[in-house]
């Protein structure tokens, strides 16, 4: 009897229990619904300011299945239109754009481009394809989207690197985009990684174009307890620095602070672009830094990659695509890497005003394996630390090539390496895991060459160059006269003479060994092109412009 009573007991408690939990989980389910843990995610993730004045704003996203990126423009008070769209280095010549504009009575969206003399014309192939247009409180919505490659020699490729983007605003009626004034309408640049974007962050200021983290190369003593706050202010002993950090690293990858032989400060740098000239804006950008004691397995290092900075190496004036390239040699890598090799990870490009294009090559055994980095669309005015898609393996006795097109078209006297704004630089700063002690692997023109360069110009054209190991090489560039065979004859010299190898520990001293005059490193085969996928292609029907109804309402407010 008591048994049963027992057996009965427990049952009921049994099922009281099994009641409470399921109603317990259903209160969960119910409160969960009501209030999500994590917030609703954007459909466009990504957000630039397009005007310093917050006049316009750019999200987008990206569509990898369907390569397309979708735009999603607010204009925060729209009169008569905008354009938007893409073009080489800004330029608003042979521009691809996407134009919204009034004839007064009703409003189109259509894809344009402009000519050479920067007159706009419609598109007869449409690729911006209008998703949603709409009015809110906040402004006017804009939504469309283009694919990565339309096949249409009048649009943009939008590739792996960043682009330059083209805004302005239509102040007036216009019957038709041809009657459009380019030169008055164009508003400014803005340039932004479209595909695989490195930072999902709220908008930074327009006017901040540079974050750098640096460390002195010794350490200031521990007296010292001065902060300055503008590089003016520094002591002129204040010692050397070096780019430390990249924005993210691997899993099992860190930056090691602190030790015997670690700088105890960092500086932060900031570099503005303020060209409007426009007062009373703050910036609260900044970088915050995550620290760890449980070390990760590998630690990070960086290196520079490319040319010498130095006027030996120089562009004449009034050249549209003049290449210049620095190496670090297979003897370079085969005497600093260990055997398993090192892997980059992220990379940052670099010239000045004139270059126009920079790239990074991998080669093994004479073979192009690999491209490091590669920017078609260069522009000094927008640096990234990109962090690369897939990390690249340089094992010893590998070559790295990192070539800089230039354009100095408009430039009258030749264009020598140096720090100067003016002058120029080639330079890829590239991070890696492990860390060793290279941090410099770049290449010069060997000297002697240049001289006999400087001679043999001045015997076959008369130029009056003065030859004299002691005149500075940027006054005998400066005598030269930059005819076409003076140009070709520099080319050639550039892609055939030795050397001098700067192959560095991060004290700026050179590993132990011979590095001057030292060939030229040979590449026997290049990297196959990419198939045009628009050879396959079929033909698009061609389009009108499509007529836009703003609605109070609908989605994205």
């Amino acid at each position: 009897m008591r048994d049963a009573q027992c057996w009965r007991s427990m049952r009921l408690r049994e099922t009281i229990s099994i009641y409470m939990t399921t109603l317990l989980i259903i209160v969960v389910i119910l409160v969960l619904s009501f209030n999500p843990t994590t917030p609703k995610q954007s459909p466009f993730p990504y957000r630039v300011p397009l005007d310093p004045q917050g006049l316009a704003k750019l999200a987008w996203n990206v569509s990898y299945s369907q390569e397309a990126v979708y735009f999603c423009l607010l204009i925060k008070e729209l009169k008569f239109g905008m354009l938007f769209g893409m073009s080489d280095r800004g330029d608003i010549r042979n521009a691809d754009l996407a134009i919204l504009w009034s004839d007064g009575r009703n409003s189109y969206f259509g894809d344009a481009w402009t000519d050479r003399q920067a007159q706009i014309h419609l598109d007869k192939q449409q690729d911006y394809q209008l998703i949603d247009a709409h009015q809110s409180k906040q402004g006017f919505y804009l939504t469309f989207k283009r694919h990565f490659n339309t096949c249409d020699k009048r649009d943009y490729v939008i590739e792996g690197g960043t682009v330059h983007l083209l805004y302005g605003f239509l102040e007036k009626p216009t019957p038709s985009v041809e009657t459009i004034d380019m030169r008055s309408v164009a508003r400014g640049i803005q340039r932004v990684q479209l595909l695989k974007p490195n930072i999902q962050t709220p908008e930074l200021p327009s006017n901040v174009k540079v974050l750098e983290i640096l460390a002195p190369n010794v350490t200031i003593p521990d007296q010292e307890t001065t902060y300055w706050c503008h590089i003016s202010h520094l002591p002129h002993d204040f010692p050397a620095h070096h780019i430390v950090m990249a924005f993210y690293y691997p899993k099992d990858v860190g930056l090691l602070i602190g030790g015997a032989n670690s700088s105890k400060y960092l500086r932060l740098e900031v570099h503005y672009h303020n060209p409007l000239k426009l007062s009373g804006r703050l910036d609260h950008s900044g970088i915050r830094l995550f620290l760890t004691p449980t070390l990760r397995k590998f630690n990070a290092g960086i290196m520079e990659l490319g040319l010498v900075y130095s006027p030996i190496m120089a562009i004449p004036p009034g050249e549209e695509s003049f290449v210049l390239s620095g190496y670090c040699t297979a003897k370079c890598t085969e005497h600093t890497l260990p055997q398993s090799g090192i892997r980059i990870f992220a990379s940052q490009l670099h010239t000045h005003l004139a270059g126009t294009k920079v790239k990074t090559i991998l080669v093994q055994d004479g073979v192009e394996v690999d491209i490091v980095n590669s920017d078609g669309h260069y522009s000094t005015h927008f640096q990234e630390i990109r962090m690369l898609q897939k990390e690249i393996t340089v094992l010893p006795g590998d070559v790295l090539i990192t070539s800089c097109t230039y354009n100095t078209v408009d430039r009258s006297h030749v264009t020598l390496g140096g720090f100067g704004i003016n002058e120029e630089m080639c330079i890829n700063y590239v991070h890696y895991y492990p860390q060793t002690q290279l941090e410099l692997c770049k290449s010069v023109v060997d000297l002697s060459y240049l001289q006999k360069y400087f001679t043999f110009i001045n015997r076959m054209e008369d130029d009056g160059i003065c030859t004299c190991p002691q005149v500075p090489v940027t006054q005998q560039y400066n005598a030269v006269t930059w005819s076409p065979f003076s140009r070709q004859v520099l080319r050639a010299m550039y892609d055939s003479a030795p050397i001098s190898m700067h192959c560095n520990k991060s004290s700026a001293v050179r590993f132990p060994g011979n590095w001057d005059k030292q060939p030229l490193p040979q590449v026997t085969r290049v990297l196959p092109e990419t198939p045009d996928r628009c050879q396959r292609a079929g033909h698009l029907e061609p389009g009108a412009a499509t007529v836009v109804d703003f609605s109070t309402s609908g989605p994205g407010q």
